[in-house]
Order: structure tokens, then C-alpha cells, then sequence
């Protein structure tokens, strides 16, 4: 398989088992062209020891795109990110914050701290499938991201 073949590693932290659900299912639909690895993890520790590669996480691949959501339990998405952002080694990594808040500080506390995009989750299923379509269109097709090995 070439470089250009491999798949994009998603790092998916959500705790929401039905969102879970809709988001891997959106992404599967939307695969062609573009494999996307899909990582899933339900709360903010966990999804700092991946990215430290701590614990059961030792051997984990650095992903390519971490789509995060704010409310999660033991550390929420905004530690989380604020986490990323502040470490040299991870601050590269795409951070798209996708949650059910539309409330207008959450959305610049999150952009002071340095996400690449912010998305308010839709309660409709078809514009919930296209909001994921969209992310995953402009993180994977559209945009280069640094240590990506999916060439456009």
C-alpha cells in the first residue's frame, strides 16, 4: 500500500453512545477515496493518555485529526484541548470541537484556546451526517495537515 493509500487516523473522543454510533456510521458511508482509521475513546483521560501514549495507549499512532466533544467526563473537551494546544509535541494536531453547545462563550472560550474549527452538533440526522461529511471533506480532502500520509 502507498503513502497515499493509508488511511487518516480520526481520534473520536465522545461519551455519548448514540452519537458513537452516528459518527462512525457517517464517516463508513463517506469512506470512498479517502480510509479514514477511526479511534474511539469516551472521555478526556482517556483521550490524553492516547495522545501521551500512556498506559494501554503506549503504542499509539499520533492521530491526524481529533474530533473532540466538550462535555465529556473525568477531564471535559475544554481541558482537553487546552492540553493539546500548550504541548509543542501535539499543538499540530487538528482539534475540531463537535458538540451539542451553541452558546456563544463556549464557542470563543474554545477558539482563544486555539481549535481549528468548531461545530455545533445538529439534532437533525441528515444535517448531522453532513456536518461530519463536511469536516471530514475539508480535514481529509481539502486541507494538508502536518504529518498527514494521505497525499491529495
Amino acid at each position: 500500500m502507498s503513502a497515499a493509500q493509508r488511511p487518516v487516523s480520526i481520534l473520536i473522543v465522545e461519551d455519548d453512545p448514540g452519537d458513537q454510533i452516528l459518527i462512525q456510521e457517517a464517516f463508513a458511508e463517506h469512506d470512498a477515496g479517502a480510509p479514514a482509521r477511526l479511534i474511539l475513546l469516551e472521555d478526556g483521560e482517556q483521550a490524553l493518555d492516547f495522545l501521551y501514549r500512556r498506559g494501554p495507549y503506549a503504542d499509539a499512532p499520533r492521530p491526524d485529526l481529533v474530533l473532540l466533544d466538550l462535555n465529556l467526563p473525568k477531564y471535559n473537551g475544554r481541558a482537553v484541548l487546552e492540553q493539546v494546544k500548550s504541548d509543542p509535541e501535539l499543538r499540530s494536531i487538528p482539534v475540531v470541537i463537535f458538540t451539542t453547545s451553541a452558546n456563544i462563550d463556549d464557542i470563543s472560550a474554545i477558539y482563544l484556546l486555539h481549535a481549528n474549527a468548531y461545530v455545533t452538533k445538529p439534532v437533525d440526522l441528515d444535517a448531522f451526517t453532513a456536518a461530519l461529511r463536511n469536516i471530514k471533506g475539508f480535514f481529509v480532502h481539502t486541507a494538508r495537515l502536518p504529518g498527514s500520509r494521505y497525499a491529495a
